[in-house]
């Protein structure tokens, strides 16, 4: 049985009830004349079950608020156990005062079926008994329905005859039309107001103190919403109850009503509203760590808990929505307050006195949990879920967190206790809102304090002394809570949108459709036609000359075949066989005049026509050569091999050159490809990103934005639009390029921390939050996917390694629990030396953001290989390596600032090798060897550190110590990331030392893993030096094959022909030497020395 005094703590407005025989609706019309008419018409019950067999009698009695509506006639229910009732109610709705929209979204109307039975002797009234309750969400008149009707299904009361709910068991209902005379919210109020919904699920690990024995304890929980305007309005879940444990909440399970008194068992649970949980990593809360997954399955298992279950839903109106807005951005953590407050009944008869410190005693385990409601400002998120710890309420903590002033049970609840122990009076509860004296009052108190001191808020209790607050912090307590709007407070973009705008920006241009009728078919005809006049002529000659050729073969005479040419001439024009060739070529020419030259008119005179027929019979007779001999090729002499070179091997040449800072070499590649396939949005990025290193800018955008229209759902495509578009200032675009990258992938970590670091430009806080949490989360998700396949592969399934676990006193982007800095970071990427930066990259951001910058979204989650080491992964080091692979070093050095004061991040091997690659990039080679030397102290093994120190080593010089590097980096087991270059350069050390053995031997390992024209050099060198012409020349030629505009190849070759003996191909090998400009002077003499040694090789001699 429920105790009269559970409806206590309860945020509802309760009346009185009426005598059953007054009409609410003439009353409400006396008090709100303007009100609006809400009808409830009950027209017929089904399936009904009742006390008595034979035609029972029943009504039906309507309640609303705990104001009963009416009742309606007592109606004989038919064999057919069905009711017509044709019942209606109704009351008046008034925001100005009495039931507002507010109660209608969160209190439903219920309707209790009563049967009545008959008379007895001696029984003066009629006796009645409770059958069930339905009940009537109104809901749908809040967002904006005239009219609605529903069958709502009849919930039983204990002891009733009708049958309890069941899937197999039809179920007894009523029929209901919910009705107004027009919609109760305009248009202006349905766009911009919105409907929020606070459910509370449970406390779990609670202090053991809590016992279910002993007096009867009230659990609450309560916090604040924007109501009508700026005022708040409380929300209060009371009665919860305590569980021992043993076995986790079912799910789903459904919602409940925060209403009590509620008599049928099934009449609390909400229609359709279940908590349907999920994976603890996709909550909002404070414990979705991989770490945290044990301790919540004991709490939610084993330990005691509370459960409440409820949901409460209010409207906010438009002005309410602006100020929810307004108090998230500013406060940024909402208190939600915990309290017990023991139910203790007074006698009837009694008096009760009152104590002031008794009194205070009553509101024990005060705590507060700190809920981070920032989310609910991130464009189209409209819930947030979580779990949240609870810890002691100090009113100076609760100050510097929330900037609240007001606690709900202490500051309000002072008069609900005294009601409480006097025996739980159903009394009217007015909103209990803070004052404005109240609120000065603190404010100037806290004011005080801080004048008389040095140390503001001395006098405040330490921070134990809520004592009974602290066993919430030792027992590890925490509540799960959702809320929930129907719309998102800040929209986001839809894809269709965002599309639409890149396609305004950058419009598509599909490749040309090939045309049937165009030049290349006229040519292909014409082709066609000489091939069969060429096949008719050979079977007209086989036909004269057959036995002739045949008897002597290949013995013929020039003479008898300039006889048997004549005859053959003489034979096609006695026969017409001439002139119908002619006609059967006539149609494919007049195709190619038309097709290929665009000649459809007359020309002006006769010298135009003469020259154009010039040209003609000079294309016409080409093409006869170029089908001749692919039809009948040249059995004698053999047409010269070429090697074709692919789109890859392209690429790599280019990116040999790029290293070895042959940028003019390295742009022949580059657009090599793109002649060969310009439809390849590849090609053009790889181009792009060289535009970059050669800071190339309006190229390099030029570039991407050409892949982009080729595929306007390409990913790199938009990230690095969006990249130029923010170097070159013009930030309304790279925000449609980088949102529609996370729309078109959610899943790229790439793409939303390059959102959040716009938005950090842009100085949004909040959505540079929300982008860094959501890459935080996608990585966290793709690593432990990662992780759990491999353990799959190996057996063994482990949820989380110990190299890869997080601090627990960390938040979801590694906010320390209750911190409400905004997390942003504008650091030098150098740790030892501040920079600035003359890019847009470099904009100060006020020194009160500095305190807690990056914290948010570096959180690690499992080691990932880069290189041979294991290093943790973060967002921006993810990021990192993309930028450093397109050659974004302005970007490359803000992110470098965040993953420098990021707790999980900070100082690694890796990040000192990125410091190192971008000074060596810069020429500063004294800054990029301190580096170097930090990265050797944090991971000496890690081939890549001795890689890139050869190379530093070697662009500076010190041929020694690179060579010391080198050797070193490739006796690793594992190789490094650079093994091409450092085969080449070792090999050239090696070749100016004149150890030629040593270099033969590096030049034929890079020869074997990633051949290309420098490698084949420096092993045609290496032989040439050893004496070992054979395979110097076929190394040179291969080199040659590759790229036959390298000067040195060139003079090698001459070498190897003056050493061979062979005269024509020294001259032309050193003609092309002389032509490609060599500008090895010592190599030059040495080919001179040579040429007069031998006495040829040099035409001008």
């Amino acid at each position: 049985m429920t105790p009269p005094w559970s409806g206590l703590w309860s945020h509802e407005v309760r009346d009185q009830r009426r005598p059953e025989g007054l009409c609410p609706s003439a009353t409400m019309e006396q008090a709100a004349p303007t009100g609006k008419l809400v009808q409830i018409t009950v027209t017929d019950g089904y399936d009904l079950k009742c006390f008595k067999a034979d035609t029972p009698v029943t009504f039906i009695r309507a309640e609303f608020n705990q104001v009963v509506l009416g009742d309606s006639s007592k109606m004989t229910v038919s064999p057919e156990r069905t009711a017509k009732y044709n019942f209606t109610s109704s009351f008046e709705l008034n925001p100005e005062g009495g039931i507002t929209l507010d109660d209608l979204a969160h209190k439903p109307v219920f309707l209790t079926v009563t049967e009545v039975l008959p008379k007895e002797k001696k029984q003066k009234e009629e006796k009645t008994l409770m059958l069930g309750q339905a009940v009537v969400d109104l809901l749908p008149l809040v967002e904006g329905e005239s009219s609605f009707e529903m069958m709502v299904p009849l919930h039983p009361v204990p002891g009733s005859p009708l049958e309890p709910l069941q899937s197999s068991v039809k179920q007894c209902s009523l029929q209901v039309k919910v009705s107004v005379a027009e919609p109760l919210l305009t248009a202006a109020q349905i766009s911009g107001g919105n409907l929020l919904r606070v459910t509370l699920e449970a406390a779990y690990s609670v202090p053991e103190s809590f016992i279910p024995v002993g007096p009867v304890q009230n659990y609450m929980v309560g916090l604040q919403v924007p109501s009508v305007g700026e005022k708040d309005r409380p929300i209060f879940f009371k009665n919860g109850t305590l569980k021992l444990g043993g076995e986790r909440e079912p799910v789903p399970r459904p919602k409940k009503w925060p209403i009590a008194n509620i008599v049928a068992p099934g009449a609390n649970n909400i229609p359709d509203a279940f908590i349907v949980g999920g994976p603890y990593e996709e909550e909002e809360g404070e414990l979705n760590h991989a770490e945290d997954r044990e301790f919540r399955n004991q709490s939610e298992c084993i330990k005691k808990r509370i459960i409440w279950d409820l949901e409460s839903r209010h409207y906010l109106d438009p002005t309410a929505v602006v100020s929810f807005q307004k108090r998230i951005a500013d406060c940024r953590l909402w208190p939600v307050e915990i309290t017990r407050v023991p139910l203790i009944a007074v006698p009837k008869g009694k008096t009760a006195r009152f104590d002031k410190a008794e009194d205070e005693n009553q509101l024990s385990f005060h705590g507060v949990a700190y809920v981070n409601m920032v989310p609910l400002l991130y464009p189209g998120v409209k819930r947030i879920r979580g779990a949240f710890h609870v810890y002691p309420y100090l009113d100076s903590v609760v100050y510097e967190k929330t900037k609240c002033l007001f606690s709900l049970f202490r500051d309000s609840g002072h008069h609900l206790i005294q009601n409480n122990r006097i025996g739980g009076i159903n009394s009217p509860l007015s909103k209990p809102v803070a004052s404005k004296n109240l609120k000065e009052d603190k404010i100037q108190a806290s004011s005080i304090k801080s004048q008389s001191s040095d140390t503001p808020l001395e006098t405040e209790p330490p921070l134990n002394h809520n004592l009974e607050g602290q066993q919430y912090v030792d027992a590890g307590t925490y509540i799960v809570l959702e809320i929930q709007l129907n719309k998102a407070l800040v929209p986001k973009r839809l894809p269709e949108e965002l599309a639409r705008r890149v396609k305004e920006m950058i419009p598509p241009r599909p490749p040309l459709t090939r045309r049937t009728g165009g030049a290349q078919k006229a040519v292909s005809d014409y082709h066609m036609q000489i091939k069969n006049i060429s096949r008719a002529i050979l079977d007209e000659y086989y036909r004269m000359f057959g036995k002739q050729v045949a008897k002597l073969g290949g013995d013929m005479d020039s003479e008898a075949l300039e006889e048997q040419k004549c005859q053959l001439n003489f034979e096609l024009n006695c026969s017409g066989k001439y002139f119908a060739f002619k006609e059967q070529l006539k149609h494919a020419v007049v195709k190619i005049v038309r097709e290929k030259y665009l000649k459809t008119t007359s020309f002006e005179s006769q010298e135009e026509l003469q020259t154009f027929i010039s040209e003609l019979y000079v294309f016409l007779v080409d093409q006869m050569h170029v089908v001749l001999n692919q039809t009948m090729p040249d059995d004698v002499q053999g047409a010269a091999s070429t090697i074709y070179t692919s789109s890859d091997q392209l690429r790599f040449f280019a990116f040999e050159a790029e290293v070895n800072e042959n940028f003019e070499m390295a742009a022949v590649y580059y657009e090599e490809r793109l002649v060969r396939e310009p439809q390849n949005l590849e090609h053009w990025l790889d181009y792009g990103t060289f535009c970059l290193l050669t800071e190339d800018n309006i190229k390099a955008q030029e570039c991407f934005r050409k892949a982009l229209s080729l595929n306007q759902y390409h990913i790199h495509s938009l990230l690095l639009c969006g990249v130029m578009a923010v170097l070159m200032e013009n930030y309304e675009q790279a925000e449609i390029f980088f949102e529609d990258a996370t729309c078109l992938e959610p899943t790229n970590v790439v793409a939303w921390t390059l959102l959040g670091l716009y938005y950090e430009i842009q100085n949004n806080d909040i959505r540079m939050e929300m982008a860094f949490h959501e890459a935080f989360k996608q990585l966290q998700a793709l690593i432990l996917q990662a992780q759990i396949t491999k353990e799959k592969s190996t057996g063994t399934v482990e949820y989380v390694e110990e190299g890869g676990r997080i601090e627990s006193s960390l938040g979801p982007w590694g906010i320390t629990s209750g911190s409400t800095t905004a997390i942003k970071v504008e650091a030098p990427a150098d740790p030892t030396v501040n920079q600035k930066p003359s890019n847009v990259f470099a904009k100060e951001i006020p020194a009160k953001r500095e305190a807690s910058k990056c914290q948010d979204s570096s959180t690690f989650l499992h080691p990932t290989p880069y290189g041979v080491s294991q290093t943790p992964t973060t967002i921006f080091m993810e990021t990192i390596r993309f930028l450093m692979k397109v050659n974004a070093m302005q970007y490359v050095h803000r992110v470098l600032a965040h993953e420098l004061l990021c707790p999980q991040g900070g100082p690694s091997c890796e990040y000192y090798l990125v410091l190192a690659h971008t000074h060596l990039f810069k020429k500063d080679f004294a800054k990029a060897e301190e580096y170097l030397q930090q990265a050797a102290q944090m991971d000496y093994l890690n081939p890549n550190v001795w890689g890139v120190k050869g190379h530093l080593y070697f662009l500076s010089g010190n041929h020694a110590e690179a060579k010391a590097c080198y050797e070193r980096t490739i006796s690793f087991i594992v190789d490094a990331s650079e093994m091409h270059f450092i085969f080449l350069r070792l090999g050239h050390i090696y070749l100016e030392e004149k150890q030629y053995e040593k270099a033969k031997k590096t030049y034929l390992q890079a020869c074997k893993r990633s051949p290309s024209c420098l490698t084949w050099l420096g092993l045609g060198i290496a032989c040439y030096r050893l004496e070992e012409i054979t395979e110097a020349e076929d190394a040179l030629s291969e080199a040659n094959a590759l790229n036959n505009y390298n000067a040195e190849v060139w003079a090698y070759l001459a070498l190897v022909s003056l050493k061979a003996g062979r005269q024509l191909e020294a001259e032309q090998a050193y003609k092309y030497t002389v032509k490609l400009k060599l500008k090895d002077e010592a190599l030059l003499a040495e080919i001179h020395m040579l040429q007069e040694t031998v006495g040829f090789g040099n035409p001008s001699f």
